[in-house]
């Protein structure tokens, strides 16, 4: 008879592995990039801790025209995906993700790595990425401990974003921000790409797939067991009577895919935040024919080319 260590309670590959014992084995994400400057697109990184408590760090991004230039660029705060329990901000996923879209958007970008489930479960990624995000809030009068950051950022126009589990992460903070105030941090828009929300009922077509809805729903409680269930406001925010009225931003991009099962809570979020008292300006982008972050798996097709643009322009367009 197999002992505890070695039975699979769930079986997410090609992810992970998650044995009965409460070990988990990650199949994919666990590859790391060191920092460096990246030939192609002529970004910088480094990485930088921002929390010695839980020994978390983040790794900024600067285009190569920063130094030359006495013009102070527009901040994007990145939160990885991999449904709170895979990849890292390290990852050569989001390392050349992040490289090719500081080149194109001319910013800076800090990629806030934070701790996973089910080692850390849930609201430890909410919390570790809140305290990254008041570091970076630190440097706004320029005496921070990190000089790229005090010599480089326009700390008038900061945005959050992520992919998945990291776009859940960047709503959150998008309201948190409006109950706990950042100073000299004015946060203009979010971005949120495929973004982790579910819910109870379903939406769309979300009806048709009760297996998939089945996964959705066990990856939820991996991420934090203690849960109320699927309506839980960190991963169904959309239901709650008060949705966006305490969003901290005027600005909003969501980014769907048209063969991803969570397309349906990207419109949802879309059509609620219209209706709903926040007054801010919502937009969305959908790529035909694609899944669930394909721009990180594909990074040169059309469609992620497209998309890579779109987020840059956005991020531009709101320039104070």
């Amino acid at each position: 008879m197999e002992s505890a260590a070695s039975e699979i309670l769930i079986d997410g590959a090609p992810f992970f592995l998650l044995y009965k014992d409460g070990r988990i084995k990650r199949l994919s994400g666990t590859e790391n990039v060191p920092p460096g400057l990246d030939p192609k697109t002529n970004v910088e990184s480094k990485d930088v801790l921002y929390s010695q408590e839980i020994a978390q760090s983040v790794r900024i991004y600067v285009p190569g025209t920063v130094v030359t230039s006495a013009q102070k660029l527009p901040l994007l705060v990145y939160f990885h995906g991999g449904g709170f329990c895979i990849e890292s901000a390290f990852s050569p996923t989001y390392h050349n993700y992040l490289n090719a879209l500081v080149a194109e958007a001319k910013i800076v970008a800090v990629s806030v790595n934070y701790r996973r489930s089910p080692e850390h479960p849930l609201p430890a990624a909410y919390d570790d990425s809140w305290t990254a995000l008041k570091w970076v809030a630190s440097h706004y009068i320029g005496t921070g401990p990190e000089q790229w950051l005090n010599h480089y950022v326009d700390f008038a126009n900061v945005y959050l974003s992520g992919d998945s589990a990291g776009a859940n992460i960047s709503h959150h903070l998008a309201v948190k921000i409006t109950n706990e105030k950042l100073d000299g941090m004015n946060l203009v828009g979010i971005i949120l790409t495929h973004p982790f929300f579910w819910g109870k009922e379903p939406v769309g077509d979300e009806v048709k797939k009760p297996a998939i809805r089945a996964i959705m729903d066990g990856i939820w409680r991996l991420a934090y067991p203690a849960t109320s269930g699927s309506d839980d406001p960190w991963i169904n925010p959309i239901d709650d009577q008060s949705f966006g009225r305490f969003l901290g931003c005027k600005r909003v991009l969501v980014c769907v895919a048209e063969k991803d099962v969570m397309r349906h809570r990207g419109w949802y979020y879309c059509e609620k935040l219209k209706n709903s008292d926040w007054g801010g300006e919502v937009e969305m982008m959908e790529a035909q024919g694609e899944d669930h972050v394909f721009h990180l798996n594909k990074p040169n097709c059309p469609n992620a080319v497209a998309m890579l643009k779109k987020v840059a322009e956005f991020i531009n367009e709101g320039k104070a």
